[in-house]
């Protein structure tokens, strides 16, 4: 099974349309979303119906999902975020608001298999695995040996010294995971990097094989610069595309 891997849209339909046609030139078998779909990004309704339309096997929510569908308050953001999700609120309509709502919290099981998704960590699902202790904590939370995570934007791999993860001879994007021993696996963000680098990020994770592409693609950012904008959203959520940030 080889599982196309997206977490952290936000909103961004340039970046999303730009993966998927990337992701669909490599090739995938099911879709796997990891939360966030919406918050920051000027495009929430055609960011919604689109990954809706790829059926993934399995998907869950993330904080700015829950703020922008009412499940939780706005308080903890930042001023640029908490305006973007009250934008986002008054923005969507009764239904698509209702598809945020009924999104699972993770961790979710995918196929009943050694691989589990969630938005922050196992053990909460808003927590933000940054390093190697996080990661430590996260392992120890897993009900799988492979856990999939979001919620950083920042790609990450984080596995035991005993069983680590190497690089693959080709492609250069490529990883080979560990047969046995845990991994936590995070490829990145979609609609808002925050590594430096301003293309948009995703994965494509082959269960068979053991291996994963952290994939990373150009997209239109002034294109999604100027819909933000238009929108009367904060500038900085413009800026801070074009920066990786």
């Amino acid at each position: 099974m080889r599982y196309l891997v997206l977490t952290d849209i936000h909103s961004n339909l340039q970046a999303f349309d730009a993966v998927m046609a990337d992701a669909e030139a490599l090739g995938y078998d099911e879709v796997l979303v990891l939360g966030d779909l919406v918050g920051y990004g000027a495009d929430p309704a055609a960011v919604i119906d689109r990954t809706l339309a790829l059926d993934p096997v399995a998907m869950i929510r993330g904080n700015h999902d829950k703020v922008c569908c009412g499940l939780e308050s706005p308080a903890m953001f930042n001023d640029a975020a908490r305006a973007a999700a009250e934008w986002t609120a008054g923005t969507l309509d009764p239904a698509r608001l209702d598809v945020l709502r009924s999104l699972p919290k993770g961790p979710l099981q995918v196929n009943g298999g050694e691989i589990e998704i969630c938005h922050g960590a196992p053990f909460d699902e808003d927590y933000y695995v940054f390093d190697d202790q996080d990661a430590s904590r996260a392992a120890d939370a897993a009900t799988r040996r492979i856990c999939l995570f979001g919620h950083t934007h920042l790609p990450a791999v984080y596995a035991t010294a005993q069983d680590p993860v190497v690089a693959s001879e080709e492609p250069s994007d490529e990883l080979k995971l560990p047969m046995s021993g845990p991994v936590l696996l995070n490829v990145g963000s979609v609609g808002q990097p925050r590594d430096g680098d301003p293309r948009a990020a995703y994965g494509l994770f082959d269960q068979a094989q053991g291996r994963i592409r952290l994939r990373r693609v150009p997209y239109d950012v002034k294109a999604a610069q100027d819909a933000i904008l238009k929108a009367g959203l904060p500038a900085w959520l413009a800026i801070r595309l074009e920066r990786g940030q």
